[in-house]
């Protein structure tokens, strides 16, 4: 009956994969002291009447290590954008030049690199507790298998699958906080 009960580890992959995925873009969108076009991500304008991402509305471009440029498209635009950066809580001062927006990026002083470490943490935390939450689906499908006749070799066998992969991707988090936390900390 259940003999035939394989457990779509693929799926659980799939799924782990994305939390992963969320994780860098969140890491990308923190500041470490370096220009990244990848900080203004999260940015959201409000534009004909919707929220709209910042690249949407303009072209960002980094043309120098601690400086990031939106040239607006639209003229209309430029003072929505400059506002949403400005309450965006990125901490940069946005300065206008025509429908170009310059962001030059502060030197991150010492206790502002610990915050985004914290930060950094946080969001890492968030991602092992949602791998978590994946490998618990695992293992409710083969505990409802178990329940439905699979033996217990074979339950043990996908319970050590399920085990693994949440190990292997727990691990991956721990590299990418790890690696992040030194380019935050490097001055």
């Amino acid at each position: 009956m259940a003999d035939d009960f394989e457990l779509d580890t693929d799926d659980l992959k799939r799924r782990m994969d994305g939390t992963m995925s969320n994780l860098r873009t969140e890491f990308a969108s923190l500041r470490t002291g370096r220009a990244s076009a990848s900080m203004l991500e999260p940015v959201m304008v409000e534009a004909y009447g919707q929220m709209t991402p910042i690249n949407q509305v303009g072209t960002v471009n980094v043309p120098e290590p601690r400086m990031v440029t939106v040239n607006v498209w639209d003229k209309s635009m430029v003072n929505k954008v400059e506002k949403a950066i400005r309450e965006s809580g990125l901490g940069i001062n946005p300065q206008m030049n025509g429908t170009i927006i310059m962001l030059p990026i502060p030197e991150l002083n010492e206790e502002r690199r610990r915050e985004l470490g914290k930060v950094a943490g946080q969001y890492a935390e968030h991602a092992r507790v949602s791998i978590r939450n994946i490998r618990r689906d695992g293992m409710d499908r083969v505990k409802k298998a178990k329940s439905d006749g699979m033996s217990e070799d074979d339950q043990k066998f996908w319970e050590t699958e399920v085990q693994e992969l949440t190990d292997a991707y727990i691990k991956k988090v721990d590299e990418a906080l790890e690696t992040k936390q030194e380019e935050i900390m490097q001055v």
